[in-house]
């Protein structure tokens, strides 16, 4: 059993992660920035040790910082949360050397994944439905052309390495790809150093749907069923629930058991999520993360698991405390992400909170590493918090997420929980009538 792990993170991921290792008698480490020296995740761990000064590629994202805070504290394993370094195959490598345990999958399953071409090319091979598209690497416009050719209008460019949305450009006939297809590698290069595209056909209303799997290492795996996370921002989720309101038990039950097959296939450790675009009934596989998802709490709603306790404990070499039997969904789940941000351009709006609370009640969760007075620093990603819901059904899980936003305070700075009251009062969002090109069509419609 580890008596000590190290969260090589920060706010209320490392919370999550700290709350669990004190539920299993495990001491925590949190690691900080100078900037996050009165952070909330420092002040809840067992012991924290400083790694360097704001910028996170000088702290969060310095491997061998993070691994002298190991050495120093005696932690034997390290849970990388999600974001930072959560799927640097070279971090995990490093962190065997040192003979430090990584909570997650191995350093080669994140390299296969990290890769959309060769992710592609494996979940083809593992049974998983795929995009219909380029077989690998486009070279060139030409090459980009036949394809499009062949799959048909409108197609999408994406870099082989990228991610968040950058690198991705559509084009809804051939006048249009040139310039998507030189614009992309632009991008790419400038974002990941890696012009490398690829092409996919482009779904004209899709759902965005992603399978929770899990695996013990040992060729046995589950599925925890499907998250629908159609409302996004720029490819960046907003607004998650589980069960998808338009999935069947049906069709969960089959593209489970295909991603639970593909994973044990490879004998994946830990948490990973399978993300597809779903239209007219069909899956069309994405890409795979890796690690923990931000949305993972929806799916801990429905299922009653600790998935961060499950990571734990595969990651020690002990069973799964659970069947695909043992998962049976029960309700329904909501989260919002409550970032610190300006309405209506999203812009970053860090500073002092005056005033925080909670809201709390039947089936209300709140993930933050908020406090009165705290000073949210302007560093690091804007999410400051996540709303949790859970109820009987989908309607009386939105019924009590319009209730826990009307107790929510967050006062001193901007948030986007105004946003999630007016999204509430739409018919579409009541109905779950949506696609992932819904929210950008709204806040140009709102906000022009």
């Amino acid at each position: 059993m580890f008596e000590k792990i190290l969260i090589a993170n920060r706010g209320e991921i490392a919370l999550r992660v700290i709350r669990a290792c004190r539920e299993m008698g495990i001491r925590s480490v949190a690691v900080h920035s100078t900037a996050d020296a009165d952070a909330m995740h420092v002040r809840m761990a067992d012991e924290s040790v400083c790694i360097g000064p704001n910028s996170s590629s000088q702290s969060y994202l310095s491997i061998p910082a993070i691994i002298s805070a190991c050495e120093i504290t005696g932690a034997q394993a390290i849970h990388p949360g999600y974001g930072f370094l959560s799927e640097n195959a070279s971090f995990v490598q490093a962190l065997e050397d040192h003979g430090i345990t990584f909570i997650g999958p191995t350093a080669e399953h994140i390299r296969i994944m990290g890769d959309k071409i060769t992710a592609k090319e494996t979940a083809k091979n593992l049974g998983i439905p795929v995009v219909p598209g380029s077989d690998g690497g486009v070279a060139d416009t030409a090459a980009a052309k036949k394809i499009a050719a062949e799959i048909g209008y409108p197609v999408i460019i994406k870099a082989t390495a990228g991610g968040g949305g950058r690198g991705m450009k559509v084009a809804k006939d051939e006048s249009e790809l040139e310039i998507a297809f030189r614009t992309a590698r632009s991008e790419a290069k400038a974002a990941f150093g890696n012009d490398e595209v690829y092409m996919e056909k482009y779904l004209q209303r899709p759902r965005h749907i992603e399978i929770q799997v899990f695996g013990d290492g040992k060729g046995q795996a589950v599925h925890l069923g499907e998250r629908d996370c159609s409302l996004q921002r720029r490819h960046q989720k907003v607004f998650e629930e589980a069960p998808g309101p338009v999935i069947t038990p049906e069709q969960r039950a089959e593209i489970g058991a295909i991603c639970a097959n593909a994973v044990a296939k490879i004998n994946y450790i830990g948490a990973g999520t399978i993300e597809f675009l779903f239209e007219d009934g069909e899956f069309y596989f994405i890409e795979m993360n890796t690690r923990l998802q931000v949305e993972h709490p929806v799916t801990e709603a429905i299922f009653g698991v600790d998935l961060v306790r499950e990571q734990i404990r595969v990651a020690e070499g002990l069973p799964m405390s659970f069947t695909q039997g043992d998962l049976v969904v029960n309700g329904h789940a909501i989260e919002v992400r409550i970032n610190a941000e300006k309405l209506p351009n999203f812009s970053p709006c860090p500073g002092k909170i005056t005033q925080y609370h909670a809201p709390g009640g039947l089936g209300v969760r709140m993930d933050s590493a908020l406090y009165d007075g705290y000073s949210i620093p302007p560093y690091y990603d804007s999410l400051i918090g996540k709303l949790i819901v859970h109820g009987r059904d989908r309607p009386e899980a939105l019924a009590r997420l319009n209730r826990a936003l009307g107790e929510l305070i967050v006062d001193g700075i901007d948030t986007t929980i105004p946003l999630f009251h007016a999204l509430l009062q739409e018919p579409d969002i009541q109905s779950g009538n949506y696609s992932i090109h819904w929210l950008e069509k709204w806040l140009a419609k709102e906000f022009g």
